[in-house]
């Protein structure tokens, strides 16, 4: 009975879903305008930062990481955090070149 109850706690509804989803594409249209402005080397780490915060939504609400247990939560963070330093010091070995 209490592993139903747990898994009953996983469902998400499908409002949520809606948000989610319309977050999504609104980042996406916020995606293809950027790249619309020609911001030179900030483009690609304007769009870098977004797929970012897309990929933390789909994370998050799509991969039910909000339902985790904490040290899983801190887990995928310390990957995160490692995978944007690898990305900072690519930027920093191009910018000075």
């Amino acid at each position: 009975m209490e592993n139903h109850k747990q898994q009953q706690d996983h469902i998400t509804p499908y409002s949520t879903m809606l948000k989610v989803l319309v977050g999504l594409l609104f980042l996406t249209f916020v995606t293809i305008t950027v790249t619309g402005l020609h911001l030179g080397a900030f483009t690609v780490a304007v769009a870098l930062i977004i797929a970012c915060v897309k990929g933390g939504i789909v994370i998050t609400w799509f991969m039910h990481l909000k339902n985790e247990t904490p040290i899983f939560r801190y887990m995928v963070f310390g990957v995160l955090l490692l995978y944007t330093l690898i990305i900072v010091i690519t930027f920093f070995d191009y910018a000075f070149r």
